[in-house]
């Protein structure tokens, strides 16, 4: 069975760190991008990140640079995006998708598969 499976949300407080994983089971991560939404309440969707798998390339969005980092294991088929100096504001379930696309601001107009989210929330 094909599965994108995020992991390593909670409750965190403001300025505390999380890492959030991306599992991909039934399938491998070799020449796809890997991108990160989130969505907020009341919110649109929102890129936030993405990691070539094919050069290593990666994005992240005005809102969270210098306070994200992807990574990948290959051997365990996970991409990782580690979270530092967590606000408020990042409060939102986060998603992995994955597509044949590019990694750039620009998203994808397809997406692969997608993971069922993990819930941040970041206490004041």
């Amino acid at each position: 069975e094909v599965q994108l499976v995020e992991s390593g949300g909670g409750l965190v407080q403001a300025g505390g760190s999380l890492r959030l994983s991306c599992t991909a089971s039934g399938f491998t991560f070799d020449d796809y991008t890997i991108s990160w939404f989130r969505q907020a309440p009341g919110k649109e969707q929102e890129g936030v990140s993405c990691f070539s798998s094919g050069d290593g390339g990666t994005y992240y969005a005005d809102s969270v640079k210098g306070r994200l980092t992807i990574s990948d294991d290959n051997a365990k088929n996970t991409v990782y995006m580690q979270m530092k100096s967590l606000k408020p504001e990042d409060t939102a379930v986060y998603y992995c998708a994955v597509h044949r696309c590019l990694c750039s601001r620009y998203g994808c107009g397809n997406y692969d598969y997608w993971g069922q989210g993990t819930q941040v929330t970041v206490s004041s």
